[in-house]
């Protein structure tokens, strides 16, 4: 993960008009994309955490799981809470942790069968919805399913 370029020290300028104004319409299209996240994880029967967690193991760069600390720092989250969220996606049949063959004192939690197609319906869906904030939002990696099958 690179680095955050450290905050200025100096008082920044007062903000213009037109900077609030824009910094409110993000705003209110960041909380639209999310009140339809919160629609859809719900109508797919989990929660937006338990769709955040379920798509941060899809998504892991370069493997098909990753270990609680992992999950802990992308979901930003205290690493008491990601193991209680893990406990409930394992309950219902999303996830499954097993031991590290390499360390032993590593634990992976990778997406079951179930958890895969759930995480690939509702990540579809969100794909839609961001195509439609595509005005809006620059979105890297994020590319019309017409114009690329990948996402298929």
């Amino acid at each position: 993960m690179p680095a955050r370029k450290p905050r200025p020290t100096s008082p920044a300028p007062p903000l213009t008009k037109d900077e609030f104004e824009a910094l409110a319409q993000f705003r209110y299209d960041l909380r639209r994309f999310l009140r339809f996240s919160e629609q859809a994880t719900h109508s797919h029967g989990v929660t937006p955490l338990q769709y955040l967690l379920l798509l941060q193991i899809k998504g892991y760069p370069g493997r098909e799981w990753a270990t609680i600390t992992e999950l802990a720092e992308r979901l930003q989250a205290k690493h008491h809470g990601v193991v209680s969220l893990v406990t409930r996606c394992e309950a219902a049949g999303l996830v499954r942790r097993s031991t590290s063959a390499e360390d032993r004192r590593r634990v992976e939690v990778r997406l079951t069968a179930k958890g895969a197609k759930l995480v690939e319906r509702v990540a579809n869906l969100h794909r839609l919805e961001l195509m439609s904030f595509r005005d809006v939002f620059l979105v890297s990696g994020v590319t019309s399913p017409r114009a690329d099958r990948s996402w298929r």
